[in-house]
């Protein structure tokens, strides 16, 4: 369950309380985090000897290749992901930007251009983080602060690892829903099987993604039970096989019959390991998902379901196979051919509603990523839907959603075969799991503070088994491999396109901003007519008045008589705690009625519609003006010394324990329980469109000055709120590169064009936006 507000989990709270929590968030992450994992033997024996090797009647193949899938779900699946990397969590939160976002808060190299010295009195952002004594973790941390190149390419790395899962997310479910599909091949014959099984395919891919705008939270509760019923009958059947066909198979675990395979088959053998690499697709998923439940949690549903079933299913398979050296009416080696043949039509569907289970996970994954990259500004802005409240991760982008049905259908129609969608899918899959390795042995040194043999030995072991199977999958570019690598280049430019104009946008208006000074000058009035109402300026500055305000001002004769300075932004952090969401300040003198609210949150929280938003607004600059009219003491940001503003934290209303309340569109204050204890400021207007009025705490006191800019706050808040937009038309300057020019006045400039306008709040009111159109070159 989840709190809307805060972003936190009910889960996080509860999940070391007992076993009895734990066993059931086991039991759910079945269905959320193994869905893809556990249809893997689908596809992986069929994908292995499509085409490099051949089954013999020695049996060295079939063996060879069981040893080979033992041990890659051992060593990787087990040993580094349950073990090891699920230890790396952000606060709780797992996944190749987790591990992004981990470091930047240990090294400074953080790619978000509005960060402040503030941001690091957060709660979530002070866990765990302390100094680097000496060593060579002092001299790694010093030269990737020291070396703007080193950040990028750290940040390219992520944003590597970033595009192959979205790559995942249109490879998984063709080859999933497809190999499902293939069980028709044994009932029906090839010539009527080919016409059949791509419609077939397609239309359940079109249904799957046509459901994703209702949330998996509405049929999620299906989730967990199919995947215990499809590990069960794998198991089962796989046992069946063992016991029937040949239970000499588990000498066949023995890395000798590794070395056996190889020797043999060399070459061919070699190649063949893009297919078995398909055995531990989705085991990143353990740690993506992870806050989506407790490290152990995870830990128990693999060691002690998925993983045994797993190694039952596949030992099954090569038991059969093993005493089946020619198929029947030359099909090849698949799935279906070891499951006994009454059995076959239950077990075919039940394999088609895994298959849906694991594409809706490897789906919903990609919205959560997607989301956190817009969050860090490495992604465009896209509409984000929260589809529930109440359980973690459930969101929905329709854009990226059509998107990646319309490239599914494209590689499920064009390659038509498990074939080129294993080799494209384990590339795909090797890939991410390789930058995790990489990630991974900065954070043992910069983050754990172990010794760097340690992180040598970890890069070393993992890594090298890793280079071999992405080798493998390397080599088979011309035959599916080249998908993957198609879909990364392509979203790699446009995140990289995207973060480089943000940065350069922002860094324009850095210089760009109008001086205090200038503000000053202007006098109380401003030098226009000050009317009624709240004006919210967005701006990305943290510090400095934007430019925008300045050309409005000039070509405007009047303003609100509250003017609001709104920053929303994001923090390398998971989620940002309610009381300590908002910063607010003065700008100028008092009786200006400037004010400076900057908005925090993590790349996991949940973001309020508009109405939420303003008046957790409105409220925080309320209680702002009270806390300094009873002279509380505000925090100095230091990242600010050109205006010396005092930041002062403030929380969400529903974070006030004796604090200010708002009340609107109440005509009677005495039907208020309560009130007789409260002091009230009510609003001179006899007829206001909207009733307003804050309630304040009796003690302690506040100042007259004070009370007066409440009043003030409470007739701007009655008489409406405008959003002012800025609407940047941004180029390069001359002089610049032509690779520069390409990216902003191209890229850049068609993405900005295009995308979402900024998410303060959801759904901004047309009747209460006013754009000011600038020209900005960078």
């Amino acid at each position: 369950m989840m709190d809307p507000e805060s972003g936190f989990y009910e889960n996080q709270v509860k999940k070391k309380e007992s076993w009895r929590q734990v066993l059931i968030l086991a039991y759910q992450s079945l269905g959320v985090v193994y869905g893809d994992l556990s249809t893997s033997p689908l596809y992986v024996y069929k994908s292995t000897f499509a085409e490099d090797i051949q089954h013999s009647e020695s049996n060295d193949e079939i063996f060879g290749v069981l040893s080979f899938v033992f041990w890659t779900l051992t060593i990787v699946s087990l040993l580094k992901y349950v073990f090891i990397v699920l230890k790396a969590d952000d606060n709780g939160e797992g996944g190749t930007f987790a591990l992004y976002s981990l470091l930047c808060r240990h090294a400074r190299v953080n790619s978000l251009p509005n960060c402040q010295l503030v941001d690091e009195e957060l709660f979530e952002y002070k866990k765990d983080v302390v100094p680097i004594e000496s060593g060579f973790g002092s001299r790694l941390k010093s030269i990737l602060e020291k070396y703007r190149v080193l950040q990028k390419l750290l940040l390219v790395l992520a944003l590597l690892g970033t595009c192959m899962v979205i790559g995942d997310g249109v490879l998984t479910p063709a080859i999933s829903v497809f190999s499902a599909i293939s069980g028709l091949e044994l009932s029906m014959s090839h010539e009527h099987h080919k016409y059949v099984e791509v419609p077939i395919a397609c239309l359940i891919l079109i249904g799957l993604f046509a459901l994703q705008h209702f949330g998996t939270h509405r049929v999620g509760f299906l989730f967990a039970p199919i995947v215990v019923t499809w590990l069960f009958c794998i198991s089962a059947i796989g046992l069946y096989n063992i016991l029937y066909w040949n239970p000499q198979v588990y000498q066949a675990l023995s890395p000798y019959y590794m070395y056996k395979f190889l020797k043999k088959t060399q070459a061919g053998g070699w190649m063949s390991l893009g297919g078995i690499l398909l055995c531990i697709t989705g085991s990143e998923a353990m740690f993506a998902d992870l806050g989506h439940f407790s490290q152990l949690s995870i830990k128990i549903a693999f060691s002690f379901v998925v993983y045994p079933s797993l190694i039952l299913a596949y030992m099954g398979q090569a038991a059969y196979l093993s005493k089946h050296h020619v198929m029947a009416s030359g099909y090849r080696i698949g799935f279906y051919v070891s499951v006994p043949e009454k059995l076959r039509w239950p077990v075919l569907g039940i394999a088609i509603l895994a298959a849906v289970v694991g594409s809706q996970a490897i789906i919903t994954g990609t919205f959560s990523i997607i989301k956190q990259c817009q969050a860090l500004g490495c992604f465009p802005r896209v509409k984000i839907v929260h589809t529930s409240s109440k359980i973690h991760g459930q969101i929905y982008i329709p854009e990226v959603n059509w998107i990646l049905m319309i490239l599914c259908l494209a590689v499920t129609i064009g390659f038509r075969d498990t074939k080129r969608m294993g080799n494209a899918s384990g590339l795909a899959v090797i890939t991410v799991m390789l930058v995790t390795t990489c990630l991974m042995s900065l954070v043992i040194v910069l983050c754990w503070r172990k010794s760097v043999f340690i992180a040598l030995a970890f890069v070393i072991f993992f890594g090298a088994f890793e280079a071999l199977y992405f080798s493998a999958s390397l080599i088979k570019f011309l035959e599916g491999a080249w998908v993957p690598i198609a879909l990364s280049l392509i979203f790699m430019f446009i995140m990289y396109a995207w973060h480089y104009g943000t940065l350069k946008k922002y860094e324009y208006d850095v210089q760009n901003k109008v001086s205090i000074n200038w503000l000053l000058s202007l006098g109380p009035s401003l030098g226009i007519v000050r009317v009624r109402g709240i004006g919210l300026i967005h701006s990305e500055l943290v510090s400095g008045i934007p430019a925008i305000f300045s050309h409005f001002v000039t070509n405007l004769p009047a303003f609100h008589q509250v003017l609001v300075f709104l920053c929303v932004k994001s923090v390398p952090v998971p989620h940002v705690k309610p009381e300590e969401r908002f910063l607010v300040g003065h700008i100028g003198p008092k009786e200006y009625r400037l004010y400076r609210c900057i908005v925090r949150y993590g790349y996991r929280d949940f973001h309020k519609d508009d109405f939420e938003f303003e008046n957790d607004l409105v409220c925080s600059i309320a209680e702002f003006i009270r806390s300094e009219g009873t002279k509380m003491n505000g925090i100095k940001d230091e990242s600010d010394k050109e205006s010396n503003e005092k930041m002062t934290v403030v929380g969400s209303p529903s974070t006030y324990v004796d604090g200010i309340r708002m009340h609107e569109d109440i005509e009677h204050n005495e039907d208020l329980p309560g009130t007789s204890e409260l002091k009230e400021i009510r609003s001179p207007i006899i007829t206001p469109k909207k009733k307003v009025r804050f309630l304040l705490p009796e003690s302690p006191k506040m100042g007259d000055g004070a009370k007066e800019e409440l009043q003030d706050l409470m007739e701007a808040r009655e008489a409406g709120i405008a959003y002012i937009l800025g609407h940047a038309h941004v180029r390069a300057k001359q002089g610049s590169s032509w690779i520069k020019k390409v990216v902003i006045n191209i890229g850049y400039d068609f993405l900005r064009r295009n995308c979402r306008a900024p998410s303060y709040p959801l759904s901004v009111p047309h009747v209460s936006t006013l754009e000011v159109g600038m020209i900005c070159h960078i």
